[in-house]
């Protein structure tokens, strides 16, 4: 059975920050994704991680005979807004399990960031279903997959200047560009008004740049952070064991004898 309630810790304050600075913005900007996103809430009132099933991805990510037992159920079809949303997904995703639990998740958006099911490797999860029982747990994880996600598809570039349709489009798809960055911009600009929480800003962070951008006059690109090695643990070396001199007398008798010898 797949977990979808577990400790469901909320974000502290410093998460946000703390998080944004991995891709060079403040808290206003991963706010404004938030609120768009999950009205800026991860778990639902019963504390399950926060869902939205989509039957027209369901319908494409099936074939066959579980495409059919989906359809059939009601829980597909092939456009998108062709029946209304219920205001709770789990039911359907409950009765879409039983048909096919892989796309069942993968056809759910989960979280924060309401990241796709199929999503997850972009995300950093093996499956949908290990993110979404990770998920369960703290929307911290949530934060770092959304993260993991803009990254995986190069959408930090537009979050940092502020490119709210250009962000909508490559985060939901070609549909409804205009209304998802008004929203993303009305959400930022909210935001922009309200004290941040402190933080310390980050030391300098080595990384690996795209040389041929440099060389042609354009902006440098990061193609990856360089995470600098641990300090080696030092090992303890023992002391060398002196060896204790000999005696004057002790040394004329041992000379005398070999000596003779």
């Amino acid at each position: 059975m797949v977990k979808f309630a577990g400790a469901a810790k909320r974000l502290d304050d410093i998460d946000l920050p703390r998080v944004g600075a991995l891709i060079g913005v403040g808290e206003d900007e991963i706010h404004a994704v938030m609120d768009v996103e999950a009205s800026g809430s991860g778990f639902d009132a019963q504390g399950r991680v926060k869902a939205l099933y989509e039957p027209h991805k369901a319908y494409a990510l099936s074939s066959g005979a579980v495409r059919a037992q989906l359809v059939s159920a009601g829980l597909a079809y092939p456009k998108w807004g062709e029946r209304p949303y219920p205001k709770d997904s789990y039911p359907r995703i409950l009765l879409a399990m039983a048909i096919d639990e892989t796309v069942a998740l993968n056809a759910t958006s989960w979280g924060l960031g309401q990241v796709m099911g199929f999503n997850h490797a972009a995300a950093g999860y093996p499956s949908a279903r290990a993110m979404v029982e990770a998920f369960a747990e703290d929307e911290e994880v949530h934060l770092e997959a959304m993260i993991r996600f803009i990254i995986a598809n190069g959408l930090d570039d537009e979050i940092r200047r502020h490119d709210w349709k250009g962000l909508a489009r490559g985060y939901n798809g070609s549909g409804q560009v205009e209304a998802y960055g008004a929203r993303l911009a009305t959400a930022f600009a909210k935001w922009a008004k309200i004290k941040d929480a402190p933080y310390p800003p980050a030391a300098p962070v080595p990384v690996l740049v795209d040389q041929s951008a440099v060389i042609h006059g354009a902006e440098p690109v990061i193609v990856a952070t360089i995470i600098p090695p641990a300090e080696p643990i030092p090992v303890p070396v023992p002391a060398p064991t002196a060896v204790p001199a000999l005696e004057p007398s002790l040394l004329t008798r041992l000379l005398a004898i070999f000596g003779k010898a």
